[in-house]
């Protein structure tokens, strides 16, 4: 009996010492674009909570059930900074999970680290977050680095096409701008960017820069763009007539996404885009049976009635809870912030979830835990893998 109530009172004192971990529960939230212009991402919250519903109706993670709170931040970064801290201060979060978008995250990393809470694997791949984890080691990304992704890119054009002449669309931010480095990187002096022009995430339209890319008569053309203006550069090219090789970011894939552009523009325009992948699709027929893809299946059926597997940030959201919960259970049975931060930078770890062959791999100097990727081409409304994997880091 006495044993008992030293127990209680020693869980009860983790409790009250760690925020947002009792007895039962541990407490973690973030934000997601449910609306504004990136509200295509706003799959990945739901997809994340339906996979922590399914690990705490197997046990939870040391017996305690795991909390998730996403807010909706229209991929706002001034609403991502008043939404964190609301998490931090009020909700007494343990920690921030998958922060969603590249400049969102970046507005936070100051408070987070002042606040030593850790952010892990936000939705981005930006160098700035990997690079500087020795000055904000309480952030970590989970994209495959964006520098390494247009390195990626660059190097493919420069094998297979060497003479092409490049037209790019980026977003005006760390994201657009990592990948056009990339890009200049992996080129390594072949090929040519004949014309690079920018967007602003509150743009009403890009054909203004379509059509001055049409002009550049380049024939191979780089979509460095979130889902909505991916779809419009698809727009905008079939508009002009014009219909040159497309390279499209990763971020901007999932298969319901390609649909609308594919509709909205031509298949013409769309049907031999290029573009990177690192976790399984989930509509593709290839991993029909599957059981990582038989699982999300099944999680959404019972957890998430009504979703579209189509949306396969739903399926992301599942991928990267899964390496969320790995950190959790390598966090201890007595979870501490800094004991989080050490389990998420010693991972090593098989991901069911992702392409086979990738390894989720971190360090306390090595803040990319994803390091390769495969090539993907979209034909006739699925996007098909090609080539072996890729090193993807910058």
């Amino acid at each position: 009996m006495i044993a008992h109530l030293a127990a209680v009172a020693s869980a009860l004192a983790l409790g009250s010492s760690t925020p947002g971990v009792t007895p039962t529960t541990i407490t973690i939230g973030g934000t997601v674009p449910v609306t504004g212009p990136a509200a295509s991402f706003g799959s990945v919250g739901p997809g994340a909570e339906a996979y922590f519903k399914y690990v705490n109706a197997h046990g939870g993670v040391h017996h305690r059930k795991i909390v998730y709170t996403y807010l909706d931040d229209a991929y706002d970064p001034a609403k991502t900074v008043l939404l964190t801290q609301q998490l931090v201060e009020q909700d007494k979060v343990f920690a921030l999970f998958d922060t969603v978008g590249t400049d969102n995250a970046l507005a936070i990393r100051q408070y987070v680290n002042a606040s030593k809470v850790p952010d892990l694997f936000v939705g981005s791949g930006v160098s700035e977050i990997a690079a500087q984890h020795a000055q904000y080691p309480w952030m970590m990304g989970y994209l495959p680095s964006f520098v390494g992704e247009g390195a990626m890119d660059g190097r493919r054009i420069a094998r297979t096409t060497p003479k092409a002449k490049i037209a790019v669309l980026y977003e005006n931010s760390d994201f657009g701008k990592d990948l056009l480095d990339g890009l200049k990187r992996g080129l390594g002096g072949k090929a040519k960017i004949v014309s690079a022009q920018s967007y602003e995430i509150d743009d009403t339209s890009v054909d203004s820069q379509m059509a001055r890319l049409r002009a550049s008569h380049a024939d191979t053309l780089m979509l460095f763009a979130t889902p909505l203006f991916a779809i419009k550069g698809y727009v905008g090219a079939n508009s002009l007539g014009w219909h040159p090789r497309v390279y499209v970011s990763s971020v901007s894939i999932s298969p319901d996404v390609m649909k609308v552009a594919r509709y909205a523009a031509t298949p013409r325009t769309v049907d031999n885009s290029i573009s990177i992948a690192f976790v399984k699709d989930p509509t593709s027929p290839v991993w029909r049976n599957d059981k990582a893809v038989k699982l999300y299946r099944s999680i959404l059926a019972q957890y998430l009635p009504g979703a579209k597997p189509l949306d396969v940030y739903l399926y992301y959201g599942m991928a990267v809870a899964y390496s969320m919960v790995d950190a959790l259970r390598r966090a201890g049975a007595n979870p501490t912030r800094a004991s989080l931060l050490r389990a998420a930078t010693h991972l090593n770890e098989v991901n069911p979830f992702l392409l086979p062959g990738l390894r989720v791999t971190t360090s306390p100097s090595d803040y990319y835990p994803l390091k390769k990727a495969r090539f993907v081409r979209y034909r006739h409304g699925l996007w098909v893998l090609f080539g072996k994997l890729v090193d993807a880091r910058p």
